[in-house]
């Protein structure tokens, strides 16, 4: 598996602990961070070629969002969320995905958002989140990995719509949606990751 994915699986998962406990802090916003920007450098450190390099930013973006969402509010978190969206539709294109299944994932998820939380904002967010979902999904990783991964990102972010509107006195997406956004970022890292390693003949050392 990887020290460097380990490492990240640890972080991520232990970062439950301060969302249970209600802790804050710089030093537990950097440990909410932790955890995608290590699947970031673990995808970065065997990324040779484009595909690898994609991934890596994804990650990336998505780390930043992590961080950004504590330290410059909602609106500027969601934008570097949106951007790495936009770079997985890009490695998903790439990798087989059709502009059909891109086009569906971003309707119905805009839907599912504007039903949940009518926002202009919050469904043109949804727009991108589809978009890397019906891109993952129709894209040659793996989909029981990487599509259920990028689908657990979704019911994550549409959990936090939720806790602004029908779910605001509900502790469920307190709960879930930790566990659904780390544990959909690590699939869709593990499976594109090792796909690339498995397919693309040396794209990658040893995962």
């Amino acid at each position: 598996m990887g020290r460097g994915f380990v490492a990240a699986l640890v972080a991520g998962v232990s970062y439950m602990l301060p969302v249970l406990m209600g802790w804050s802090g710089p030093g537990i916003i950097v440990w909410k961070g932790a955890g995608v920007a290590l699947l970031a450098l673990w995808a970065a450190r065997r990324a040779t070629g484009t595909d690898g390099r994609l991934i890596a930013a994804v990650m990336a973006l998505g780390a930043a969002g992590d961080v950004l969402l504590e330290v410059a509010g909602l609106e500027i978190g969601a934008l570097a969320f949106l951007a790495g969206h936009l770079v997985a539709v890009a490695l998903y294109r790439r990798n087989g995905a059709g502009w059909a299944g891109i086009i569906g994932g971003a309707v119905v998820v805009a839907l599912a958002a504007w039903l949940i939380l009518p926002d202009p904002g919050v469904a043109a967010y949804a727009l991108g989140l589809g978009a890397m979902a019906g891109g993952a999904s129709g894209s040659r990783f793996p989909r029981h990995v990487v599509a259920l991964g990028a689908w657990l990102f979704v019911v994550s972010d549409l959990l936090i719509f939720a806790r602004q509107g029908m779910l605001a006195h509900s502790i469920q997406p307190h709960l879930l949606v930790w566990p659904a956004y780390f544990a959909g970022q690590a699939l869709i890292a593990w499976g594109v990751v090792t796909t690339l390693a498995r397919h693309d003949h040396g794209l990658y050392d040893r995962i």
